[in-house]
Formats: structure tokens, sequence, C-alpha cells
């Protein structure tokens, strides 16, 4: 009852999609723009930039080694290298190599929220970057390999086919 007597009480306060209260304005395609930065499964998003295993080591060990150790095992925060073949075991180790189904979800999740202390502090180059010495580790590429818009969304990930997909006819 108090459910129903909240629901038609909530109706009287339907806000017209005209009013404005004097609050805000509408976001300039530049804002809009400047958090549009989501990258899809396929590579659709990717900036343009580039990156080395080299460059990568570099960049890792100044920015991202404090959380996640020198190799990407040794910690405080989430392990990133090593793992494989492990998820069907009863101590599963879930990293890059073992868990992630898709490279390019490694450059949407790392250019937007790492490092921890700094989202978004990386640029494009960077961020390119420290994936591939992230894969090179978790031995997913070669030592000279170059990451890019083009490379990265062809790169097949050993979980790529461990996850079931979405059986509801609602969900593509």
């Amino acid at each position: 009852m108090l459910g129903f007597a909240l629901s038609s009480s909530s109706a009287g306060w339907a806000i017209d999609e005209h009013d404005t209260y004097g609050l805000g304005r509408p976001a300039t395609e530049d804002e809009i723009r400047a958090w549009n930065i989501d990258v899809s499964p396929t590579g659709e998003g990717l900036p343009p930039g580039r990156g080395t295993v080299k460059q990568g080591a570099q960049i890792y060990a100044r920015k991202c080694a404090s959380c996640h150790g020198a190799t990407g095992t040794e910690g405080p925060k989430d392990r990133l290298v090593g793992g494989r073949n492990t998820l069907t075991t009863t101590k599963p180790i879930k990293t890059i190599g073992s868990y992630w189904p898709y490279a390019t979800t490694l450059y949407d999740y790392i250019y937007r929220a790492m490092p921890f202390d700094a989202p978004q502090s990386l640029s494009p180059d960077e961020a390119y970057s420290v994936i591939a010495w992230l894969l090179f580790q978790n031995q997913i590429v070669a030592e000279d390999a170059v990451i890019d818009t083009q490379t990265l969304p062809k790169i097949e990930m050993p979980n790529r086919h461990g996850f079931i997909p979405d059986p509801r006819p609602d969900v593509p």
C-alpha cells in the first residue's frame, strides 16, 4: 500500500523536458568529446597513438609498479601477469593473461582509470606502451610488438572464448 501511495504521489512531480530551473547548461561538443573515451571490444573508439614493449617497461616502472609490483605479480594491488590455465583450478588466478577476453578493453580501462592516484593522466602513447609491456609479460605478444589502433583489436587473448554469451533474447 505504501508503494502505491508513493508512486501515485510522485506523479505530480513530473518534470517537463523544457523546464530548466536555471540550473546548468547544455554540454558543449568539446565537453562531450572529452568524456567520450570508451573503447569497444572491436576497437571502436581507440585514439591515434602507438607504443612498444620497451617504452611500456619504462612507463610501467614509473607509474604502475608501486601498486602492481615490478613484474606485475607482486602487488599489493591486483596481479596483472601470469595465471594462464588456472581458471579451472581450485585457485584461479585472474590476470590480463588468464582472464581478460579482449585486448581492447585493456586500453579502455587503463586509459580511463589508471594510474589509480591520477586517472586519465596517461597519454594515448603511454597507454599503448603499458599495454604492449603487459601483453609481452603475459606472453601474448612478442618483445618487438608495436601496439596501436590497428594491431590492438587483432590480438587474440587466451580467454577470448571463455565467457558464455548472454542467451536472453532482448540482449544483442
